[in-house]
């Protein structure tokens, strides 16, 4: 027999920008041909629903909104044209809600680029509700035996780092800086970091998250908040004090942007990740020039990085440090969020 569904249910909802959030009950979504239909079990909570919620970039924000995009749980409902997965299977809805699949950048295996993109939890409703809705070609089937509580943030932060550490083009025994390391995507790309053979350079505030980075792995851990000379510290701990091979950049405000370039090694990557409000990535022209440093943007991956990022999860190899409250406890969540004070990731509990 199939799930019974109900017909409402309880979410966070965002009725004007600027929010907050607002725990109320509201319908359960009908999936359409395409798409299935997700029972949420758990949830991570992104930066970028704080900026969703405050409406901060150059997108369509949908009001009200249902926010959330690291979402998992079981598919209980499907539509006719939906294929490759199946009600019973457990699933994840992430920030690439659905794509044309027909234009240049989805046949290219550029998804994320296209300009039709559904994106979960700003332009459609996402994963803080208990029933979320997924294009069916979109969604990551989760292997089973994976907890679902752990694997939530996999489905942006560790998708988002993985990614941008292959952009960076760093080969094994290299050194890469990532700036904003004891955060929720920082602490994932750390990991994967490691297990794809590269050296560590911790950057963030704090010894709760010093603590963190060094027991996953850096080899270093700079404090921005007691460094006297940042570019100095991070060069001293690279090999020849040469500078990392490349640089991620995971911060949440602009002035490590500005930076970067000048501990990036002659031929290194800089790769920017995080999305801080109304910010600019500035470099100076002869310094870029003379050590070829190559500068970068990189979005979240495509549909088969989601299943090699979620491979190395199930493999044991990535551990996401997370905290998991209530669903009801989100602002709380997002106040801890803005005054930095969440080392590695909060998680969601959906009520049943």
């Amino acid at each position: 027999m199939p799930p019974t569904i109900p017909e409402k249910q309880w979410a966070q909802v965002v009725e004007e920008k600027g929010g907050p959030p607002i725990y109320k009950e509201i319908p359960v979504p009908k999936p359409g041909p395409d798409e299935v239909l997700i029972k949420i079990k758990y949830t991570g909570v992104c930066h970028t629903d704080l900026h969703a919620m405050k409406g901060d970039w150059p997108l369509p924000l949908k009001l009200p909104l249902v926010g959330g995009h690291e979402g998992a749980g079981t598919v209980v409902a499907k539509g006719e044209l939906a294929q490759g997965i199946e009600i019973g299977d457990k699933a994840g809805i992430k920030w690439l809600n659905g794509s044309c699949l027909a234009c240049e950048f989805c046949k290219t295996s550029d998804e994320p680029l296209c300009a039709e993109a559904k994106l979960s939890g700003y332009t459609v409703d996402g994963t803080f509700q208990q029933y979320a809705i997924g294009k069916a070609a979109h969604v990551t089937r989760i292997p089973e035996g994976v907890e679902l509580d752990a694997v939530a943030p996999i489905l942006c932060a560790g998708i988002t780092v993985y990614k941008g550490l292959k952009e960076s083009g760093a080969r094994p025994g290299q050194t890469v800086a990532i700036v904003g390391a004891g955060g929720g995507l920082g602490s994932l790309a750390l990991q994967y970091a490691k297990a794809m053979g590269l050296r560590v350079i911790a950057i963030d505030g704090g010894e709760e998250k010093k603590d963190m980075c060094k027991s996953l792995g850096a080899e270093a851990y700079v404090d921005f908040t007691q460094s006297k000379d940042l570019v100095a510290d991070v060069k001293a701990a690279t090999p020849e004090g040469l500078g990392a091979h490349a640089v991620l950049l995971l911060a949440v405000s602009e002035k490590p942007f500005q930076q970067a370039v000048a501990y990036a090694r002659p031929r290194g990557a800089v790769v920017a990740i995080g999305l801080p409000a109304n910010a600019f990535l500035k470099a100076p022209v002869f310094d870029s020039v003379v050590k070829m440093i190559n500068i970068k943007g990189s979005y979240v991956g495509n549909r088969q990085d989601g299943v090699e990022a979620l491979d190395f999860f199930a493999r044991g190899l990535i551990k996401a440090p997370f905290k998991t409250v209530p669903l009801k406890e989100l602002p709380k969540v997002f106040e801890l969020m803005e005054q930095g004070k969440i080392a590695g990731r909060y998680v969601l509990e959906l009520p049943e």
